[in-house]
């Protein structure tokens, strides 16, 4: 059952049971491409290369989210998503696996079978180690650059890369509140995530987000000292902040954590 809960009650009794649960990204117009994968180093041909499509990618990217209003983007988003996840991709599935890059550059050609290899589960992820930041410029790039299979194997990463996130920032979160009884600093860690996520990411958020975190910040609520209307407790309010949950941060509603 999800619930609203005020931040400024929340009861002794239910945070006392309380388990944790489920990269920061690097500067948003950072390009560079010296990634290793699995430890092994990758040589200057394919860098030139993968750097060139990076690049174009970028100004892409620029182009789109200076042209579209945060609602727009955030269509567009869930758009380009579709295309690489769910009903839509597997409905073409076929189609998408044969899919060759319009190139004779047979580094681009390999990283494409070896994408195509991974999403249906063999061998590594041929993005793996790439930043965040680089990641999202080929999820999100339907230039035809990259292919369906490799916008998807960037997803699994960046998919993977949020998991691990959110992992350490519970953690630390519950560590924070067994000993202070406060979750400041995972507002803060939560807010500073946000800010480093492309446009396009963030506009997948709630209008609110930003605001809220920052009125929970100034707030520097204790949750050990106060009850909580109804069921509600301080790993409620974690997995409602990760979980993006509607209710906490509708725009009509009171700023309540």
């Amino acid at each position: 059952m999800v619930v609203s809960i005020d931040s400024n009650k929340v009861s002794n009794s239910q945070v006392s049971n309380m388990t944790a649960s489920q990269n920061k990204s690097l500067t948003k117009n950072q390009v560079t491409t010296e990634y290793a994968a699995g430890g092994s180093q990758k040589d200057t041909s394919s860098f030139s290369s993968l750097s060139l499509q990076l690049s174009e990618s970028a100004a892409r990217a620029a182009a789109r989210d200076s042209s579209l209003s945060r609602k727009e983007l955030g269509a567009k988003a869930s758009e380009l998503l579709s295309q690489i996840s769910g009903d839509g991709y597997f409905a073409n599935k076929k189609a998408i696996d044969a899919e060759v890059p319009d190139t004779q550059d047979p580094e681009l050609l390999a990283r494409a079978e070896n994408a195509t290899q991974f999403v249906n589960g063999n061998g590594k992820n041929p993005f793996a180690g790439m930043s965040s930041d680089q990641l999202s410029l080929i999820i999100y790039d339907d230039s035809g650059s990259f292919t369906t299979n490799e916008r998807r194997a960037a997803l699994s990463e960046s998919s993977d890369r949020e998991y691990a996130w959110q992992q350490k920032v519970v953690a630390s979160a519950m560590a924070e509140y067994n000993g202070t009884g406060k979750l400041t600093k995972f507002f803060t860690e939560a807010l500073e995530h946000y800010k480093d996520l492309p446009a396009i990411e963030q506009a997948q958020y709630p209008n609110s987000y930003e605001a809220k975190l920052q009125g929970w910040i100034a707030l520097d609520f204790n949750y050990k000292t106060h009850t909580a209307e109804g069921t509600g407790s301080a790993q409620d309010v974690m997995d409602k902040v990760l979980n993006l949950d509607k209710q906490m941060f509708d725009d009509t509603s009171a700023d309540t954590a």
